[in-house]
């Protein structure tokens, strides 16, 4: 099998892969290793896998359906107590998702309206991992206080509690699960 390099891709017989950290264009791509699908923009580089990272990709087919049934991701090994360390932060009074995730705890505030969370750029929430859909889901906090999540049509649905919902309320203590990333709404009073 003869390899050519061209920059920033190596032509493998008739399969052209693509290595991480060189530019490329726009699509879906599947890493060679685990098969775990990657979208990229216009402007952005090619990432090492969030799965295995691997760094060689081949453009995805529009005929493959990549589903979680692919995905082998590690889940986070946050300490016992980051929840009630991050509620115990939280000085002002509100609504909150806290994310433990990538070795660090975050608290993201929920202003009235409506919060959009997926993996495009455009999200109010950004969840940059293949697991979560461009615009997976919104939540919602209406006039009355009151705090709903709404499934945006995502790949890979929602679930608040362990349950598949589609619409659901969301109160203190719920935990929503959106692709490999549990959040943990936070009512400070």
């Amino acid at each position: 099998m003869a390899t050519a390099a061209t920059g920033t891709m190596i032509e493998q017989g008739e399969e052209t892969v693509h290595e991480s950290g060189t530019a490329t264009a726009a699509g879906s791509f599947i890493c060679l290793d685990c098969s775990v699908p990657v979208s990229l923009d216009h402007s952005e580089e090619m990432p090492e896998c969030p799965n295995c990272g691997g760094a060689r990709f081949r453009r995805a087919s529009l005929f493959e359906q990549p589903t979680l049934t692919q995905v082998t991701i590690q889940a986070d090994e946050a300490p016992a107590d980051w929840l009630d360390r991050m509620r115990s932060s939280i000085s002002e009074a509100g609504k909150y998702l806290a994310l433990y995730a990538d070795g660090r705890a975050r608290v993201m505030r929920l202003d009235d309206g409506w919060s959009r969370i997926g993996r495009s750029a455009a999200a109010d929430i950004r969840l940059d991992d293949p697991t979560v859909s461009r615009r997976h889901a919104v939540v919602v906090c209406t006039p009355e206080r009151e705090l709903r999540v709404l499934d945006d049509r995502s790949m890979n649905g929602i679930e608040v509690n362990g349950e598949p919902v589609d619409w659901s309320p969301l109160s203190d203590g719920d935990t929503l699960q959106i692709g490999r990333y549990r959040l943990h709404v936070i009512e400070a009073a």
